[in-house]
């Protein structure tokens, strides 16, 4: 994923807290070596990024198969539960081949929409039945490759998936997701290895998913070798009410009594939760992934993002189901639904929603080192288009604002990971013809 020694010129350049006009950028082996603002004409063999340029976002909560469930899973009544029925059955004709290929196209598409690092949480494990593949990590491994090809990075957030709710044995569906218990979980899962683009973290898919007593196993697991770990958090009452019932407490009660909580976990949604859940996720540093789109998509509410973050839970965000992806959106949605449930504005500044798209979502993957444009940070950016439709008109001193207030994914221009140019012009350079990618792969899953 790197060059050795490269200059590009930002026509205009977000640096955190304001946007600088004519900024070149030193990378030498992937790395920015130099930010040098008050360059108002490009250098002598710099790459010129016309427009505004901003960190590589990151989308920190995918499920990569969802993608095929696009404009489908949309329609009609239901719930949560009646969806994840439609959802299973996909997860059905799941082989490590299809899977490749459909999240190469899916990876393509997120490059294209200006993302440089994914976390997928990843739980389709094993052959139907639960028979695990001659290569056990087989499917993880297809991710990886994906991601490499599709020119991103990728955090592998593998899921201890072992049960269908609270004690109950997985259902035939789930037989491809659960290794039987946390121990051969993480047996299966030290073998992967991380790569100059890849990072292997841990995910435990929900309280109900996990006995209470394996918890702790799957947390050690992501504790000793200091890797991420995400959960599923309180995105249904029901599953509330169930641990209420079985427990005698919240899921994030019971998560912090088996030492889940802490700086390097991310609760995915934490929707419905108790003030006590909230003091105990932000004063533990427990990190928070709102995933707006699908929220909304799902009918499952709007989290208490604000009070979480007050409390010291740091935000990042996630394309999740892939109804859409588009990290902009994701932003803006997280204020304008806050908007919509206290009917007053402005929560949180552009600057800071493009920090939970960028920087924090970097840090909640494990690639602390990327998310900001200053020397020794991972040389991997995105460029807007200030041209557009959409972004035409507003002043690019702007910056933030402009960003997240009115582009959209089909504004990015460019999108440059390691010093290499992944996207140009809107054009993907490893994927030649992403729509068609995404269409053979999705026809092979309904087929």
């Amino acid at each position: 994923m790197q060059v050795t020694s490269k200059t590009y010129w930002l026509e205009h350049a977000w640096l955190g807290t304001h946007v600088e006009p004519g900024v070149a950028l030193d990378v030498q082996d992937g790395r920015i070596t130099a930010v040098r603002p008050g360059t108002p004409a490009p250098p002598p063999d710099a790459e010129v990024l016309r427009g505004l340029t901003l960190p590589g976002l990151a989308n920190a909560h995918s499920h990569a198969f969802h993608r095929a469930l696009r404009g489908t899973a949309q329609v009609g009544s239901g719930t949560f539960w009646t969806w994840r029925e439609v959802m299973y059955a996909t997860a059905a004709r799941l082989t490590p081949d299809t899977y490749h290929a459909l999240a190469r196209a899916v990876y393509a598409e997120m490059a294209l929409a200006g993302v440089t690092a994914v976390g997928e949480f990843h739980y389709v494990h094993h052959a139907p039945g639960g028979i695990p593949y001659a290569d056990p990590n087989a499917m993880g491994e297809a991710l990886i490759a994906a991601a490499a090809e599709a020119g991103i990075r990728i955090t592998l957030l593998d899921t201890a998936y072992l049960s269908s709710g609270f004690g109950q044995p997985p259902d035939t569906h789930q037989l491809r997701f659960s290794d039987g218990t946390a121990d051969a979980w993480a047996e299966r899962c030290s073998v992967l290895k991380e790569r100059d683009h890849a990072r292997i973290g841990a995910a435990i898919h929900s309280v109900r998913a996990v006995p209470a007593d394996q918890l702790e196993t799957v947390a050690r697991w992501a504790g000793e070798r200091r890797a991420p770990l995400h959960v599923h958090l309180s995105e249904q009452t029901a599953e509330n009410e169930a641990c209420l019932e079985i427990h005698g407490c919240t899921p994030t009660q019971l998560l912090a009594l088996h030492g889940v909580l802490g700086p390097r976990t991310t609760g995915v949604h934490n929707t419905h939760l108790t003030a006590e859940d909230i003091s105990l996720i932000g004063g533990s540093g427990t990190g928070t992934c709102m995933c707006p789109t699908t929220e909304r998509d799902l009918a499952d509410g709007i989290g208490p993002a604000v009070a979480l973050q007050n409390e010291g839970s740091p935000l990042s965000l996630g394309s999740d189901s892939h109804a859409v992806i588009d990290l902009f959106e994701e932003a803006r949605a997280m204020e304008l639904n806050e908007r919509l449930r206290t009917r007053t504005r402005g929560h949180w500044t552009a600057a800071a929603l493009l920090r939970a798209a960028s920087a924090d979502g970097h840090a909640a993957l494990g690639w602390a080192d990327a998310g900001a444009l200053e020397p020794g940070a991972l040389a991997d950016f995105t460029t807007i288009a200030l041209d557009s439709v959409r972004t035409a008109g507003p002043l690019p001193r702007l910056g933030a604002e402009t960003a997240v207030f009115a582009a959209s994914a089909a504004d990015v221009s460019h999108t440059v990971v390691g010093g290499r140019h992944v996207v140009r012009d809107g054009v993907h350079s490893l994927v030649p013809d992403v729509p068609q990618a995404l269409a053979d792969a999705v026809e092979a899953l309904r087929g």
